[in-house]
């Protein structure tokens, strides 16, 4: 009880919804930075996924890969990362490329996989229908694959979100801000009563990849085809 005690009360503290360490300016940070490593992994991942599945080359040295990628741990992507960037830039190196650099390589496999796998398990005979009336392959991909792929991909897109709102948090042992900062100096003040500050973190962070996960599945739900969503 003691805990929901301290956690209520750091959240209606009015000082703590204000200035630059405010629930707000740490709710932003971790938003843009998640949002920046989503957008830059899907930048990569979604053109090699749907061409790998279009075309069913290089299927195996991708999903190898992506796995691989799979199986860093972040903490040690940022420690390895950490001191090239801060080489490079004493002070952005150091506090936010290498957060970024470990979530753009946690979100890309499950966006690589899954729009490999969106386009490539859509109905051969609809790729032969679409072929026989003339369409080109680009037309194929693009009013055939596509729209009928759009829920496993998306899928893959959902689960990088949340891993990289949820993850996003280690950046905080590096300096970084966002909600991760709750959590770290929280557990640094520990016998201080900091343990409202831990939950508090926490709180948001669920909270941060709830709302996200109901807005791109509703997004989801505006892209996908209706005789698709009638069908499942």
């Amino acid at each position: 009880m003691d805990v929901l005690t301290q956690t209520v009360a750091y959240l209606t503290d009015p000082a703590h919804w204000s200035g630059p360490n405010g629930i707000p300016v740490r709710l932003a940070e971790h938003i843009a930075i998640s949002g920046v490593s989503l957008a830059i992994a899907m930048a990569i991942a979604l053109p090699v996924g749907i061409w790998i599945g279009h075309t069913g080359r290089w299927t195996t040295l991708a999903v190898n890969s992506a796995n691989i990628w799979r199986a860093l741990p972040s903490l040690a992507v940022i420690a390895i990362a950490l001191p090239i960037t801060a080489a490079i830039d004493p002070q952005a190196g150091f506090r936010i490329y290498p957060t970024v650099i470990a979530m753009v390589v946690l979100a890309v496999p499950p966006i690589l996989v899954n729009a490999y796998a969106g386009v490539a398990e859509v109905d051969r005979d609809m790729l032969e229908a679409g072929r026989g009336v003339g369409m080109s392959e680009t037309q194929v991909l693009r009013r055939v694959e596509l729209p009928l792929s759009v829920p496993v991909v998306s899928t893959g897109i959902r689960l990088a979100a949340t891993q990289v709102i949820a993850t996003a948090t280690l950046g905080a042992i590096f300096g970084f801000g966002g909600l991760g900062r709750y959590l770290v100096d929280g557990i640094a003040t520990i016998s201080q009563g900091g343990v409202g500050q831990v939950f508090t973190g926490v709180i948001l962070v669920a909270g941060l990849v709830i709302v996200t996960d109901l807005v791109l599945a509703a997004i989801e739900r505006r892209l996908t085809p209706s005789g698709i969503r009638v069908a499942r």
